[in-house]
């Protein structure tokens, strides 16, 4: 009789002091984590985070509609759960205009460049967004960037034309937008586009 009241009670301490832990965290560091605060961190992961949306909303940026492929290709491709290459994307605005022309002497200008190329990120965030369910907190780094022109030989400022894209990126994401980079220059591009811009980009699993 008495060896099982000593059980019973054994098995109570080790049940209080298993509730009663301490939390590894440094925020924790001295005190007990209740059961009830376990349960509240387990859940925290689970919810959805805003803040990529909010900072759009600050820039007043309005993504217009992801787009889709203009011919037989993907507009996306998943490497992995956390790997998205990203195919070409052309600088269409929200009422669905596209910015045409080429750069160079009796052409564009670089500022006009620069605005198209900015439409192209825009719309490479749009399909971000789509394919993330809405999460733009999902996207971890955008990698690289590659960017075409369409140029006149004389034209020799590509880089800064890209620069409209980089920009936006590096806004919108921060330290998450800032990414490797090529720019070309070409005498075409399809459609008659100023600029089209593709990406590689990391998301959160």
């Amino acid at each position: 009789m008495r060896g099982r009241r000593r059980s019973r009670v054994m098995r109570r301490v080790y049940r209080c002091r298993r509730e009663e832990l301490p939390h590894p965290s440094p925020t924790t560091a001295g005190r007990t984590v209740s059961r009830g605060d376990r349960m509240r961190r387990s859940l925290l992961p689970l919810r959805r985070l805003v803040h990529t949306e909010a900072k759009l909303k600050s820039l007043g940026i309005t993504l217009p509609p992801p787009g889709g492929p203009k011919a037989n290709y993907n507009i996306v491709c998943w490497e992995s759960p956390t790997m998205l290459y990203m195919s070409g994307h052309l600088p269409i605005e929200l009422d669905g205009t596209l910015h045409t022309g080429t750069l160079g002497p009796g052409g564009l200008t670089v500022a006009q460049g620069q605005s198209a190329a900015r439409w192209c990120g825009l719309n490479l965030i749009a399909t971000m967004q789509d394919q993330l369910g809405g999460d733009l907190d999902r996207v971890e780094k955008v990698i690289k960037l590659f960017g075409i022109v369409s140029s006149h030989v004389e034209f020799k400022e590509q880089h800064l034309v890209l620069n409209g894209c980089s920009d936006l990126m590096c806004d919108v994401f921060g330290d998450r937008g800032y990414h490797a980079r090529s720019a070309i220059g070409t005498n075409t591009l399809p459609l008659d586009a100023a600029v089209e811009v593709e990406a590689i980009v990391k998301i959160k699993a």
